[in-house]
């Protein structure tokens, strides 16, 4: 994971490949990138099994490759504990990037305040060593109680046949340690 995560652009096709099935040509429409560059970071993360195939079809006389993620674009604390400072910073900046940009669509089509039970934080922390370890351990299981309500949502779904209205949302958490000066 920790090589999977270590490139934007693996960064971005694993994002993509965790909200929908695409080739690498739709990534690459979609991230605005050569087909070619596109193609060789979703063959390396094909290569460590962060996608799967799971479609081809004929396209202009050509062969598509359809994928979907596997795994995603979070690194597990052992995968991060292996990965060098700049690897977790590329990381870190590629996820903060997609989250602001998201929420400035968000503002500027003024959804975001339409539901009276969104959440919208900022909270600066003081903690010991003991703390920082239970606060990293809530986080890992919110996450998860969060992906299993994400599982339990799109098979109502995909049962109801289109009764209920999908609402779309993002959940972006941001634990980190603060520079000693913003620490106020």
């Amino acid at each position: 994971m920790a090589k999977a995560l270590s490139h934007p652009i693996r960064v971005r096709a694993l994002e993509i490949l965790n909200q929908r099935v695409a080739s690498p040509s739709d990534i690459a429409k979609q991230l605005d990138l050569p087909v070619a560059n596109v193609s060789y970071h979703v063959n390396t993360l094909l290569r460590l099994k962060c996608i799967e195939e799971v479609e081809t079809r004929h396209v202009r006389g050509a062969i598509e490759h359809l994928y979907r993620a596997t795994r995603r674009p979070t690194a597990l604390l052992e995968d991060w504990k292996e990965m060098p400072v700049n690897a977790k910073n590329a990381m870190a900046s590629e996820i903060g990037r997609v989250a602001f940009d998201d929420l400035r669509r968000a503002l500027a089509r003024e959804s975001f305040g339409e539901r009276s039970n969104e959440h919208f934080t900022f909270t600066r922390l003081v903690l010991d060593e003991e703390g920082w370890q239970e606060v990293y351990d809530i986080l890992v299981e919110t996450l998860d109680r969060v992906m299993a309500v994400h599982a339990q949502s799109a098979a109502r779904l995909a049962e109801d046949g289109g009764e209920r209205a999908a609402l779309r949302s993002v959940l972006s958490m941001f634990h980190y340690e603060s520079p000693a000066a913003d620490n106020s």
